[in-house]
Formats: structure tokens, C-alpha cells, sequence
């Protein structure tokens, strides 16, 4: 399914990178972990199907097996040797560079922080990312990404990218995300500046209530670090890290 796409993407993005697609893995990240703690250099795994992967806070999320190829949904993970640049809001990024890759008018996809892809209040996409550690410092980060070509049946509200354009392909989909997505780790010197702008003009709950974990409040956007800043009941503004809270939009009396 992905031999056209890889060969091209090996074109463009030249001899350093390792592409390789396979039928079926346990989780495209955990692969790739494994791979860089022995070896960290660029990489790219996609999957036809997970049957292991992973959502943030260590939530389950495989892959539902499609009705036809044409509505396989796309996992794929990138491994990037890291030095000493700033992890934080990178995820915001990630998702910033999907959704500008995938609707570059920037009428559909909005971006749920810190780490999903909605479309009409619906989950179209999730990113993980994860660190390779080694004697304190991070040596390499893995960048895992799912995108739904159809809406999968799950219980929370879900959509697909064939809603937008049912010409959207899992192979097509790859060609397109992937070297802006290679773009981004090459250039990344943090969130601030114009990757804050690329998230706030997607933020899908800046200005809404959302509650989760006994928290509740008005989003107002991030802080230059990706933080998300929840004005509370009180009045007060706390700031929320990525894995802190799991919210969600909080149900209209």
C-alpha cells in the first residue's frame, strides 16, 4: 500500500532517513523507541494496522481493521535525534503542521489541546510523543501520529478525512504530512513565535468552558510555552501542562 509513497519520500528526504511500512505491529512508537535506544537517527514506521498503540496517559488505541484499503486509517511514528532544543509544546506544533498540511485553507481541522485533531467537535487525528532517555538527557524523540479516514465507531464523537475529500487515501495522507512534519523537527528552536500563531489560529477551546479532573474554567489560549491558561470559576488563572488534566468541553446547563 505504502511502497510508492516511501519511495518518494526517500527521494525527498535523502539517505540519512530509514522508511519501512509494515503489514501490522504491536505500536509504531514502541518499535521505534526500541530502535533508538540503540541507534538514534531519523526514522519513519507506518502501519496498515496496531494492534498495541497507545493515546496519551497511556490509553489504549488500536486500529480498527477497515471495510476496504481505501478507508485504512494512518499510524505512522518519526524518530528524530535530539539535542538540546526545548520539548515543550512541541505536540502543539505537530498538530499545527497536520492540520496546515491537511486543510492548508484553514476552514475545517481545529486542534484540541494539547494533542488532538477535530473536525466539526469530532476527533479526526491524535499525536503522542515520546523521549529516548539516556543518562539524563533525551537523546531522541518519537512522534506518533493516527488519522482516521473514516470515522472509526467508538464511543466518543469521532470523524475522518473523507469527509473533507473522499479522494483522501492513508498513502496520499503520508505523502502530504510527512516532510512538513520532517520540516518542523529539523527547524524546531521551540514554540514560541510562529508555531504559537499556527496553534492559536486552530485553538478549538480558547474562549470555551471545559472541566476534567476537578478543574473547570475558560481557556484562554497557551502561553509561549504551551501551557494551557484556564481562567477558574474564582477568577483565578492556573496553567495546565500537557499530562496534567484530561479535559473536556463542560455540558451547557
Amino acid at each position: 500500500m505504502f511502497d510508492t509513497t516511501l519511495h518518494s519520500l526517500a527521494l525527498l528526504l535523502g539517505p540519512q532517513w530509514t522508511l519501512r511500512a509494515v503489514a501490522e505491529t504491536g505500536s509504531t512508537n514502541t518499535d521505534l523507541l526500541e530502535a533508538c535506544r540503540h541507534n538514534p537517527q531519523p526514522r519513519l514506521l507506518v502501519a496498515e494496522r496496531q494492534l498495541a498503540g497507545r493515546g496519551r496517559q497511556g490509553r489504549h488505541w488500536e486500529t480498527e481493521a477497515p471495510d476496504v484499503e481505501a478507508d485504512t486509517p494512518l499510524t505512522f511514528s518519526l524518530a528524530w535525534p535530539w539535542a538540546a532544543q526545548p520539548l515543550d509544546g512541541l505536540s502543539l506544533a505537530v498538530g499545527s503542521s497536520l492540520a496546515d498540511a491537511l486543510d492548508p485553507a484553514g476552514q475545517a481541522l481545529r486542534l484540541k489541546w494539547p494533542n488532538d485533531l477535530w473536525l466539526q467537535g469530532r476527533k479526526l487525528g491524535g499525536i503522542l510523543i515520546e523521549t529516548v532517555v539516556a543518562q539524563g538527557a533525551v537523546r531522541a524523540v518519537v512522534v506518533g501520529v493516527g488519522l482516521n479516514l473514516r470515522a472509526p465507531k467508538l464511543e466518543l464523537p469521532t470523524a475522518g478525512l473523507r469527509e473533507l475529500d473522499p479522494r483522501w487515501t492513508a498513502a496520499l495522507a503520508l505523502a502530504t504530512v510527512v516532510p512538513p512534519l520532517v520540516a518542523l523537527l529539523q527547524g524546531w528552536q521551540g514554540f514560541a513565535g510562529a508555531w504559537r500563531g499556527a496553534f492559536e489560529r486552530r485553538d478549538a477551546l480558547r474562549g470555551l468552558r471545559v472541566a476534567g479532573e476537578g478543574l473547570s474554567g475558560v481557556a484562554e489560549g497557551v502561553s509561549v510555552d504551551g501551557t494551557l491558561l484556564l481562567r477558574e470559576p474564582g477568577g483565578q488563572q492556573r496553567l495546565l501542562r500537557a499530562g496534567e488534566a484530561r479535559l473536556q468541553l463542560e455540558a451547557t446547563p
